[in-house]
């Protein structure tokens, strides 16, 4: 084979362009490519780690201002119910006081009706009697024929209403 005989005449040939090729490919690409991209992953890198720092530090101001809010949250109810509990309780003495005017309003309206319905009692009691004391004079005279006084006859319907 003709082929493998001219290895040796061939070889040394070769090996300078394998060497030359290799060098041009090593000088190209590992001094002119790899520095560049080299730096791209490092400002890559960089950036990555500056992205990774501001969301940290977002990350921590946001945690402050929800411990602002919550904090500013808690404050609000709290005043939100000083503001309920005063209402109710200016609510409840307002609503005293007007029960305790009601209360005097209707005493006074109990009393006088009172007084009212005594004064009527007492007046039927005196019509009743002076009726009754009439009704017992006619009574005496139709039976007895006798004209019995007016004070005799009052005196009699008195006695007998206050033992029945």
């Amino acid at each position: 084979m003709p082929q493998i005989a001219q290895i040796a005449e061939t070889y040394s040939s070769q090996i300078f362009w394998l060497l030359l090729t290799f060098g041009f490919v090593f000088f190209v690409i590992g001094l002119g490519m790899v520095p560049k991209v080299q730096g791209t992953a490092d400002a890559r890198d960089v950036k990555i780690s500056g992205d990774l720092d501001a969301a940290k530090a977002a990350f921590a101001r946001a945690d402050q201002a929800e411990a602002d809010y919550r904090t500013r949250d808690a404050e609000s109810r709290a005043a939100a119910q000083a503001v309920l509990a005063k209402a109710k309780t200016e609510a409840a003495k307002d609503s005293e006081r007007k029960l305790a005017a009601a209360d005097a309003e209707v005493a006074n309206l109990i009393s006088t009706a009172e007084a009212r319905i005594q004064a009527a009692s007492h007046a039927a009691m005196e019509q009743i009697e002076t009726v009754a004391a009439d009704a017992a004079r006619d009574m005496v005279a139709r039976i007895s024929g006798v004209d019995a006084s007016e004070d005799a006859a009052r005196n009699a319907v008195k006695a007998a209403l206050a033992h029945g």
